[in-house]
C-alpha cells in the first residue's frame, strides 16, 4: 500500500523589523514553532513546510545610493542583493525542518506581502496556511493593517492565525 500524500502546510515568513534580514520575526518564528510543536509533533514523515518570503520591494531600491546616478548593473546587483537576503531568512526554516527530518521547500516573491501569500496559495494549493500575527489592537491596524486578516478572508485553503506570546511582545507592538 502506498503511503499518503503528506499534507501541504504553507507558512508565510518574514524578516525581523527591529534586527532586520537574515532573522525571522517574532510572529514568523512564532508560527513555524506552533506548527511544529501542534501539527507535526513527531509526524514529520505526514507534512511537508512549504516556506513563503512575499519581500516587500524598497520605494525607490535604494539604501545609500542615490537613484539619480544608478546605472542598470547598479538595479541588477540590489536585486541580487534583495534575492540573497531572502535566501537567507528562508535558511533559519529550512536549517530547522532538516533539523527535525521534515520535508520542505522555500522561496522568495517580491510584492505587497497579503497580495503574494493569496496568490501563492491558489498557485501551489497547501492544504494549510499559517500566519503569525503580531495581536494589534484595532487602533494600530488602522495604520499598519494585517496581512493575517486578509489572508483569512482571501486566501482559498484554511488559513491558521498564530498570535505573539505576550512575552514576545516588543516595547511597540507594531515591531516584529
Amino acid at each position: 500500500m502506498e503511503s499518503p500524500e503528506p499534507t501541504r502546510i504553507m507558512v508565510a515568513v518574514n524578516e525581523s523589523s527591529l534586527k532586520g534580514y537574515p532573522h525571522p520575526s517574532i510572529s514568523s518564528r512564532s508560527a513555524f514553532i506552533w506548527t511544529i510543536e501542534k501539527i507535526v509533533q513527531t509526524n514529520v514523515t505526514g507534512f511537508k513546510l512549504l516556506f513563503l518570503h512575499a519581500q516587500v520591494p524598497d520605494e525607490d531600491c535604494f539604501d545609500d545610493m542615490d537613484s539619480i546616478y544608478a546605472s542598470p548593473q547598479d538595479f541588477n546587483d540590489m536585486n541580487e542583493k534583495d534575492k540573497i537576503r531572502g535566501i537567507h531568512l528562508l535558511e533559519y526554516f529550512v536549517g530547522r525542518c532538516h533539523e527535525i527530518g521534515i520535508s520542505c521547500e522555500a522561496w522568495v516573491k517580491k510584492g505587497d506581502p497579503k497580495e503574494v501569500i493569496c496568490s501563492e496559495v491558489k498557485r501551489i494549493q497547501p492544504d494549510l496556511l499559517v500566519v503569525g500575527s503580531r495581536g494589534l489592537g484595532p487602533f494600530q491596524r488602522v495604520f499598519v493593517g494585517t496581512v493575517s486578516e486578509f489572508c483569512v478572508k482571501h486566501a482559498e485553503c484554511p488559513v491558521i492565525t498564530i498570535k505573539r506570546k505576550v512575552d514576545d511582545v516588543p516595547q511597540d507592538p507594531v515591531d516584529d
